[in-house]
């Protein structure tokens, strides 16, 4: 028996011992009033506390001060620690909720949580950069009213999630998207959103480069094939078979020359990081000089220029490569006449060596591509200049070695400027 009983079962015993000598002595009404009104008392007591206990179930707080007298402040006693345990638990839930959150927006992949209805239930902000959705007014929204593209539709109403959705964005960017759906709990489903256009560009450059290879070297390969058929199946004269012969030999030469260039791109891709040697700039440009002097064969004017206060950290063989290139280029380019200026400076954030040419001069629309392998402005013009298409993605990837970054200003019929900006890391001072 709980002691609230015990406690009850005697109160009521104290009430009948003194209501019954009271009946017996004095009248009978007498002891049951006593009786009643220790019943009462009770009642009294009870309902004191029970009021009080109606009161805080309206608007449960953790009190300290929540007592009741007897069997009751056990009960709020109870009741104070069950309510501070709750709430504690509330609290850690609701910051498990709140880090949860935080995750989410902190991912760089999008993220929508769909209802039963396809409605949006949550995204973060990658999602709403992504998809071009505003959280707050776009919550309870069909996807499919934000996100109108056929194919996303079309993936959605399919119900078919083994494979992602490759999506090209339709809001005037270039991005490629990546959307893979998994459902969760029965019919709902979660989005996750990956930006693949870098995959995607690399993918093209990987197909345009087997194509442009394959180009590339086909064409040399047809004359070869062409001459040697000639040669076997028609009786020639010895000036004739000459000249085929050199033909072939330039064309020899070419494909030699693009073989050479592939290694040399595959070396510096896969090469360590370069050494940090100090290059005399002095003596790199007066070389640039003579070979750009060479390359012409006096149909130019070559000036080379520099202020002498500091030398180069890198390795030589590369930088060589590249600012050769950048010599030759120009020179190519330049009509008969022009003239090329090759330039050493420091500057504020470092230095910078310059290739500047009065030569054709390049559109603003084809600069963005002009170190992409085999890119070419006029394929017929840089077949005739004796160029390969990977001298300008030698140099971007020997500069990209050197911490370094290339920089091109052209105009049409006035000439180009190839600049390669160094950093103050790399400057070894005279």
């Amino acid at each position: 028996m709980s002691a609230q009983v015990v406690r009850a079962v005697l109160l009521a015993l104290m009430s009948i011992l003194v209501a019954f000598p009271v009946g017996y002595f004095v009248a009978h009404w007498a002891g049951w009033s006593v009786f009643c009104a220790g019943l009462g008392l009770q009642m009294i007591f009870h309902f004191r506390n029970f009021a009080r206990l109606d009161r805080w179930s309206h608007r449960p707080v953790v009190d300290a001060s929540l007592e009741g007298e007897g069997a009751w402040d056990g009960i709020f006693g109870r009741l104070y620690r069950h309510e501070k345990d709750l709430r504690a638990q509330i609290s850690d839930r609701d910051d498990q909720i709140e880090r949860l959150f935080a995750a989410l927006q902190a991912l760089t992949d999008g993220v929508v949580a769909l209802d039963l209805n396809q409605q949006i239930v949550y995204c973060n902000t990658t999602a709403e950069e992504q998809l071009g959705l505003v959280s707050l007014s776009d919550r309870g929204q069909p996807i499919v009213n934000l996100v109108r593209q056929p194919e996303f539709v079309s993936y959605l109403e399919a119900g078919d999630f083994d494979r992602p959705l490759t999506l090209r964005s339709d809001r005037g960017t270039d991005r490629v998207l990546s959307i893979h759906v998994v459902p969760y709990a029965g019919n709902r489903r979660l989005m996750q959103i990956k930006d693949v256009t870098q995959t995607d560009r690399l993918d093209q450059m990987r197909r345009d480069f087997v194509a442009n290879v394959s180009h590339e070297l086909r064409t040399p390969l047809t004359v070869l094939a062409g001459f040697l058929e000639t040669l076997q199946e028609i009786d020639l004269n010895r000036d004739e078979q000459h000249r085929y012969l050199d033909m072939m030999a330039e064309q020899s030469t070419r494909m030699e020359s693009i073989v050479q260039d592939l290694l040399t791109l595959s070396s510096i891709e896969s090469a360590p990081p370069p050494s940090n040697d100090v290059v005399d700039m002095g003596n790199l440009i007066d070389k640039l000089r003579r070979d750009g002097e060479a390359l012409s064969g006096g149909r130019h004017t070559i000036v080379a220029e520099t202020d002498g206060l500091c030398d180069l950290r890198g390795s030589e063989p590369e930088l060589v490569s590249a600012f050769g290139n950048l010599v030759a280029n120009a020179v190519r380019y330049t009509p008969a006449g022009g003239k090329v200026r090759i330039e050493w400076k420091t500057t504020a954030q470092g230095a910078e060596f310059a290739v500047e040419d009065t030569g054709i001069g390049i559109d603003a629309k084809h600069i963005p591509r002009l170190t992409e392998r085999f890119y070419r402005v006029d394929r017929g013009r840089s077949r005739d200049a004796g160029g390969t298409g990977l001298g300008l993605a030698i140099v971007k990837h020997s500069l990209n070695r050197h911490q370094a970054q290339l920089d091109i200003k052209s105009t049409p019929g006035v000439g180009s400027r190839f600049a390669a900006k160094f950093s103050a890391g790399r400057i070894a001072r005279v």
